[in-house]
């Protein structure tokens, strides 16, 4: 299932969000009380993953993306991708673009396997100095 994130969702989605490459606690936080959209994955009612989004009406931007490890290969990440496509176009976004690292090739299969295509990159990016590899699709439906 997936539903919008609670705030009493907090703590568990802390908890995944330590399985990031670079977490970031207070992007968290804001997106949990503030108007981005932030979905999440759940088993029965616990969330087992999460996806944040901002947008700015035109386009949408994933900034986090993670799923718990036993949960991986499951398609919750391609389905959170999915509601997120939706949501964003209801809020009139026509196109997303995410950030992914270039030693990440599980998450760059998933993301081309969506039409995502190399549109940028970000030098020095991440901690390690890799460049960010921009990826962007349109939001079309039936993705």
């Amino acid at each position: 299932m997936i539903r919008d994130a609670r705030p009493d969702d907090r703590d568990r989605l802390r908890d995944l969000q330590s399985h990031l490459r670079e977490p970031n606690p207070p992007l968290l936080d804001y997106a949990i009380e503030g108007p981005p959209l932030v979905l999440v994955t759940t088993d029965g009612d616990d969330p087992v993953g999460y996806l944040v989004a901002f947008h700015d009406g035109e386009a949408g931007y994933v900034a986090e993306l993670v799923v718990a490890p036993e949960c991986r290969r499951e398609g919750r990440a391609r389905r959170l991708l999915g509601a997120a496509f939706d949501r964003l176009r209801e809020s009139g976004c026509s196109r997303v673009r995410l950030a992914v690292h270039p030693e990440n090739d599980a998450a760059r299969r998933l993301y081309e396997s969506l039409g995502f295509e190399e549109v940028d990159r970000e030098e020095g990016f991440y901690a390690d100095g890799s460049a960010g590899i921009v990826l962007g699709r349109e939001t079309e439906e039936g993705s």
